[in-house]
This record gives C-alpha cells, structure tokens and sequence, in this order.
C-alpha cells in the first residue's frame, strides 16, 4: 500500500504541476543565429544593435497586419536609435509610437516569467509609469503631451523592446581570423549584458586559436601567420605578443621581396608570414610523423619538397628560397626558429588578454547544441559516402562529438588553471583544426603548403568529403533525428553566395547554412536565421557598401528574406524537447498526487 503523502509535500508537487502546466503552454522564446563573424568587429556591433533585422520581425508578428513596410522601417529605426525622431519620409505621432513599442513588448513578454527580469532596465525616474503602460494600468495624458516626458518614455521603452525581443543568440563559431577585432567580439558575447543570451558552438578557428593559447607549437605559428596573411598586426600587439625578434629574423632571411604566393599586403608581413609558414609546416610535420594514429601522412610535404630542391626539379615550384630548410633534414627546425618559437610560445600561453578571451571560449562554448529540436553545429558530423556516421577514434555520432567536447574541455581546463597538458591531447586539437574527419573541417586535406608552393591549381583543390550530399538526404536526416533528437541542422563553415542563387536552406528545409561570409576577407555579407513562435526564416544581411548607401539616402538598410517554416498555430514550449521533459515530469507528479487519494 503507498504511503500517503503530507499535506505540505502534497502542496510542493500541485505548486510545481501548476508551474510545468503554465510553462507547456508558453510560446518558444525568438532564438537568432549568426555564423563565422570572422574578426570583422565593427560590422558585428553595427549589426548587432539592429538585432540582425529581428527588429522589424518583431514588430511585423506583433503588430496589426495594417501596419505597411514604411511604418515598420520607421518603428525599427526609432527601436535601434532608441530615440523619437522625426523624418523627412515618415513620422509617427509620439502616443502611437509609445502603444506600439508597448505591444511589442507585451507580445514578446508572454514568455518572461517574472517581470522583475526586466525591471533592472527601467528608467528608475520613469519605473511607474513605464510599469503601468506595460501592464496595461492607466496613465496621465501628459505622458503623450508632453514632448519631452513622451520622449523620455520612448528611449526607455526602445531599450526594453531591444532586450525581450532575444531569447537566445546562437554564435556558430569562427570568431577568429581574417578580420582585426575577434576580440571585440568576444567581449561583446562575454558581457554582461549579452552573455545570459548566448550559445557558442566552437568553429575550427575558434578551435586553431584554443590548441594555440594552450601550448600546440604548430597551431602558435599558424595562427600568427594567419594574422600576418591579414596585416593584422595591431591585433597581434593587442594581444600583448611582441614580434620584435620575429620580424628582425625575418627582415634578416628574406632582405628583398618573398616569392610565393603570400598573401599579405605589406612587405614585412609577406616576410613574416613566410618565415612562420616553414615554422609551422616542420611543427605540424613532426607532429603526424610522431602520432601515425592520426593518419595525415598524405601532408608530409618538405621532404617531398628538399627532393624536388635537391634533383633540380623545380619547374612546378613557385618559390626555390628556401633559407631555413635542411635538404637533409628538413624537419629540423633551425636554431634560431627555435627561439623564435619559444618566445613566442611562452608569451601566447602566458597572455593574460588571450587567457580572457580564451576562457569565454573553453567555458562557455561547446562542440554542439540542440535547442528547440534544432541541431546546432559549426560545420558537420563525420559522414560516410553510403550516408552513415563515419568513426575517429573508435566513436561516431553523438558518442564521438560528446568525446571530442569532453577532450577539448579538459584541455582548457588544463591551460586555465595553469597545469600541464597532455602531448597527445594537443596533437589532437591540431587534427581537429584541419583532420579530415574532424567535425570542424569536412575536408580530404588542407593545402595550405601547396597553395603556396606549388604551381599547379590542381593541387590547389580541397575536397569537401560526403556532408554536403548526405544532407540533403531524408535518409540520413532521420539518422540525426534519431542520434540528437533533432528535426534540423544548423551549421555555417562554408559561404553561400545568394547572389549567385545559392540557397541557405536545402531543398527539404531541414538544414540549413547560415555562414553568410560576414568578413569583408569572403562575401562582406553575412546571413542570420530566426525562429520565433510563427515562423523559421533566414535574413540576408547588407554588405558594408549597402549599409553605407542606406546612410547616404538616409533610408533602413533593405534586408532580404529567405522563409523556410510558417506555422499554423504558434510553436510553444510543449512542443519542443524540454517540453517532452516537462510533460514526462507532468506525467509523474500526477501520479504521486493520485497517490493521496488511493
């Protein structure tokens, strides 16, 4: 026979299936995503204060359907600026643009709980007033008669509306690289302001930079270079690394212009770059070379490269100097490469700014997440060409990614706190940085050295490995749904060029690339996705040039559209994971309250 239970405990269980019974039938909170900023800080900021047109969305879900494209334009702006103002193409009255700003955030507060989360953005001067507006209490016609409390009132509900209006931000990763202000970014996600609204999924040069700060060698030269290749160097002293000594070896190896085919614009970068290049590719060299495991022999190059040197055979190179390589030992690093190595490995790992950044990056970010039955991932899963999971490590699937978190967390861990790492294990975050089965690379090889070495293109080439196909497949799209519980995928990782009729969405909508190429370095465009309680839809954003012209004409930016999901009746928090979470524990409670009754 059960044992009753007491009237308190009775109580506690109707309290928390009231709670789960209330929080089923809330609507899913605004989840907005954005992919592979790549450094270009500014243009992050910029568009970030528009909350990537989720602005104007926003405005058009919750307002009457009356409300035309022009006034929606105007309520934006107004909301981004948050200011009154009036222009010369349209004005709304002051009381009619206070009601909408208030329906905005009605509509949008349905799923905030407590009010009191919103509290501490009020106006303390304005904080009854505001207070009675939203909950719908009378208030004073001077509110909107007097031009100046109206205002007052319209800049404090525009800074509301921009904190309700996002649930959740998903940073896809590729913070890193070809712009100068990864950093900016970074502080931006960390803040306080932002950060309770974050998902960071790591990308491979988020992935390139962590194996770096937590003492790989090969990833160190690397991404210098990187940095290098872009003229970043400001970045680089931002950092606290002085590449004084670097750039004297360098100024000594190369005294005339670099052949090759670097990149860099200014000559002592192209000169950098080079002398970091043959640091890294001896590094990475002796890397596959001490751990066959990792199944790279196919990027030993420099042997191959001191053959062709020695025989003459130089025809298909685009460079013949070779200052530092040993003919006979063209691992070797030099003498003095390798103390330029280790300063600068002693100065990467003890930077207290890269331990900042690199603490949001192994605390905060993961491999994968899965919100709203919606997979969320840089690149991909390691997949096969028959449409299977493919196996690293003995693993594959959910079983391999949660292995590969585990092993880059334990390595943060490790450099947070200032203990040693393990050698395999940073070998590891140079295979997953460019591995061909690593979950944040997708393909046969990186070539790098050949792009700079070698004459022929065909060499040149990358090949992206089955992902791409296999997605498009309903096949193994049921293998993810089964695998994460999840009915999409999210990811980034390579650009879709819409303007060339590329689609973000594949053709059965349940993946869905939303890398935009942000950084000026790709497409200087950049996509967003968004999932509100009625709709799942991409946004394209504007190139910097449209941004400027849009200022020029003193007009909102044009976005573009790409809608993948309408919903008939709007998703709520029943239907999605943690609602089947929610209704299991529903389930339970039932059954211990009948409990008292038997």
């Amino acid at each position: 026979m059960n044992q009753k239970l007491s009237i308190s405990s009775l109580h506690e269980y109707i309290k928390e299936l009231a709670q789960i019974e209330t929080e089923l039938e809330q609507l899913i909170e605004t989840t907005l995503w954005v992919s592979d900023p790549h450094g270009a800080g500014d243009r992050f900021v910029a568009i970030l204060k528009g909350r990537f047109g989720l602005v104007f969305r926003s405005a058009q879900e919750a307002l009457p359907k009356t409300f035309s494209d022009e006034k929606l334009d105007y309520l934006d702006r107004i909301i981004r600026k948050e200011k009154y103002f009036i222009s010369d193409e349209y004005a709304m009255e002051r009381q009619d643009v206070i009601s909408s700003l208030v329906t905005i955030i009605r509509y949008k507060m349905q799923n905030i709980q407590d009010f009191d989360q919103i509290r501490g953005s009020i106006n303390k001067d304005l904080r009854t007033l505001l207070e009675n507006l939203l909950l719908n209490f009378p208030v004073p016609n001077v509110v909107y008669e007097n031009t100046l409390i109206a205002d007052k009132v319209i800049s404090s509900l525009a800074k509301i509306t921009k904190q309700v209006i996002l649930g959740q931000l998903v940073v896809l990763g590729d913070v890193f690289d070809r712009g100068d202000e990864p950093d900016k970014i970074l502080r931006i996600l960390s803040s306080k302001e932002i950060k309770p609204f974050v998902k960071f999924v790591w990308g491979n040069h988020d992935i390139l930079w962590m194996g770096a700060a937590a003492g790989n060698r090969s990833l160190i030269a690397e991404a210098l270079r990187i940095s290098f290749r872009y003229d970043n160097l400001v970045f680089v002293t931002r950092l606290g690394i002085d590449t004084t000594r670097l750039q004297e070896f360098a100024s000594r190896l190369y005294p005339d212009n670099v052949s090759g085919n670097f990149k860099a614009k200014e000559p002592l970068s192209r000169k950098i770059e080079k002398t970091l290049a043959m640091i890294q590719f001896k590094l990475e060299e002796q890397t596959i070379k001490k751990y066959p495991q990792l199944d790279m022999d196919s990027r030993l190059n420099l042997e191959k490269l001191a053959g062709m040197l020695k025989t003459g055979d130089v025809a298909g190179l685009t460079d013949t100097h070779f200052p530092t390589l040993n003919p006979d030992n063209p691992l070797e690093l030099t003498a003095e490469e390798r103390e330029i190595i280790d300063d600068l490995a002693e100065q990467f790992t003890g930077s207290l700014q890269i331990k900042r950044l690199m603490e949001f990056l192994f605390r905060e970010g993961k491999l994968y997440h899965v919100h709203n039955f919606i997979l969320n991932i840089h690149a991909l899963i390691p997949s096969t060409a028959n449409g299977k999971f493919d196996e690293l490590y003995g693993k594959k699937g959910k079983e391999l990614l949660d292995y590969i978190e585990a092993t880059v967390k334990d390595v943060g861990e490790n450099y947070l706190n200032g203990n040693g790492q393990e050698d395999f294990q940073l070998a590891v975050m140079f295979y997953l940085w460019c591995g061909p089965k690593s979950p944040f690379f997708g393909k046969h090889a990186m070539k790098t050295f050949e792009r700079y070495f070698f004459r022929d293109k065909d060499t040149h080439e990358e090949i992206t490995l089955h992902w791409g196909e296999n997605i498009q497949k309903d096949e193994f799209m049921d293998l993810i749904e089964k695998e994460f519980g999840a009915e999409r995928v999210v990811y980034g990782h390579t650009p879709v060029n819409i303007m060339k009729g590329q689609k973000l969405a594949s053709s059965n909508g349940r993946a869905i690339n939303i890398d935009g190429g942000f950084s000026d370095a790709y497409l200087g465009r950049g996509h967003s996705l968004i999932h509100t309680p009625y709709s799942l839809f991409a946004i394209i954003l504007p190139t910097e040039e449209e941004l400027e012209e849009s200022k020029t004409k003193k007009e909102p930016a044009k976005l573009l559209f790409e809608h993948i999901a309408t919903y008939e009746m709007p998703k709520k928090i029943k239907d999605t994971w943690i609602g089947r979470q929610l209704q299991k524990r529903r389930k339970e409670l039932l059954e211990i309250i009948m409990q008292y009754n038997s």
